[in-house]
């Protein structure tokens, strides 16, 4: 894929126009969201290793040039310029896996203006899906109380970049395997899978499909609702009399149906018969609000599966997402547009924490001291990644469970949280606001 095309069109208008008026100086952009959906008490960053791959590796082929020039948008400088574009810029982050709020930066850019103008499109779509992805998968987490989560999502996600990226997006945020063996493969998650309908049905009975599979995969987990949920936990007992010692089966899959009732009486025919250890696995259009409810009605379930809803997050599909210059040739930048007001400067967020628990953050300048525990740290420096700055996958997963058993309980629940939790800015943050603010009112207004 040409990377370096997954632009819009005006990153390059404007960087071309940059490049004509000789503005090349050092520029700051913040990437962040400005509010939370009404149904999310915190996000869980997310997607920053791929945006510092993009930032190492981008390049614009031939191809990519040939056809730029053939639009005759173009002035020959930026088509010179682009065809050595190397991104030799700052990064400053918060490490994948840690709780942000609102107006708190995900990251921070650091480059020439017009590189770090160019880079815009890239990194939003990246930190937006992953951040979004996680924020939803760790409610699911949540909602199922420590039993295991299995992500089932990648046939309906928007696209196979976006059934990988969720899947190692979901990992973090604490679901425990995949289905997508592309995600397994390429990210080291482990891998895990039932068994379709369709294998139950090509079969012409069902107790002969469920003795084929568990003879080709002793452990495997039996799917029961292709014709009656509750016949097929009986043939499954009757598969565990006829192997006797051989029968490994580890669980079965209920999919349909009143799952609070079924998963009670499939219990108790399985205890019954002296099958404690089969598991009860759950799964069919589930969400962290149904997860949370068939719990709530003692469902005796040990495990999940989940889908599209989670896939997609299908109750808040976007974020408020922003990429947003706010400083350029040593000054600080600011934006006064209705509903959109924008702080100026490079920042730091510090984590206000009280026996463990986070309490409050400070929004600050980067260049403040306060109490508490600096969460933005610089990645990349030259357009080289520091060392340390993408730790390995379970590395970023245990971070993400520490940083989570951090929050308060009431911003872990699904519930909103009142209040929510508060994001401060500092003194000095809001005076450079206000005096920006006074210049600029003063500069547009019309003689």
């Amino acid at each position: 894929m040409e990377a370096a095309l997954l632009t819009d069109l005006y990153e390059l208008t404007m960087a071309d126009a940059y490049l004509v008026e000789g503005m090349r100086e050092e520029a700051a952009f913040s990437l962040f969201v400005r509010r939370l959906p009404a149904r999310r008490n915190f996000l869980l960053a997310c997607g920053l290793e791929d945006a510092l791959t993009y930032l190492e590796t981008v390049r614009f082929s031939p191809e990519a040039l040939a056809w730029l020039e053939s639009l005759g948008l173009f002035s020959r400088e930026l088509l010179d310029w682009l065809e050595r574009f190397r991104f030799r810029g700052d990064v400053y982050a918060m490490p994948e896996g840690t709780p942000v709020f609102g107006e708190e930066p995900l990251l921070e850019v650091v480059a020439s203006l017009p590189e770090a103008q160019l880079v815009e499109t890239y990194l939003i779509n990246q930190m937006h899906l992953q951040t979004l992805a996680a924020s939803k998968a760790v409610r699911v987490v949540e909602a199922a109380r420590g039993r295991r989560v299995v992500d089932f999502g990648v046939r309906r996600m928007h696209g196979m970049d976006a059934g990988v990226k969720v899947a190692r997006a979901a990992y973090v945020a604490g679901v425990e395997s995949t289905s997508n063996l592309l995600a397994g493969w390429r990210h080291g998650i482990p891998v895990t899978g039932t068994m379709a309908h369709s294998y139950v049905q090509a079969h012409d009975d069902e107790m002969e499909a469920f003795r084929a599979y568990a003879h080709r995969f002793p452990e495997t987990v039996l799917l029961v609702d292709t014709y009656d949920t509750l016949e097929g936990v009986r043939k499954v007992v009757r598969l565990a009399r006829e192997l006797g010692p051989d029968f490994r089966v580890r669980a079965v899959r209920l999919d349909s149906g009143d799952l609070v009732a079924l998963a009670r009486a499939a219990r108790e025919e399985l205890d019954a018969a002296g099958l404690e250890r089969v598991r009860l696995f759950a799964s069919g259009g589930l969400d962290e609000d149904e997860v949370a409810r068939l719990l709530e009605h003692g469902a005796p379930i040990d495990g999940f599966g989940v889908g599209t809803a989670m896939g997609v997050s299908a109750d808040a599909p976007y974020l408020d997402m922003a990429y947003k210059l706010v400083a350029y040739a040593g000054k600080g930048r600011l934006k006064l547009s209705t509903g959109k007001v924008l702080l100026p400067e490079r920042k730091q967020v510090f984590r206000q924490e009280e026996d463990g628990v986070a309490r409050w953050d400070v929004l600050a300048r980067h260049d403040e001291e306060h109490p508490g525990r600096p969460l933005l740290r610089k990645v990349m420096e030259g357009g080289r990644r520091l060392e340390g700055a993408t730790p390995e996958l379970k590395a970023v997963r245990a971070h993400a469970r520490e940083e989570l058993a951090r929050l308060p309980a009431e911003l872990r629940r699904l519930e909103r949280a009142e209040p929510p939790y508060r994001v401060e800015v500092s003194a000095a943050l809001e005076e450079e606001r206000r005096r920006l603010a006074a210049v600029l009112a003063a500069e547009q207004k019309v003689p």
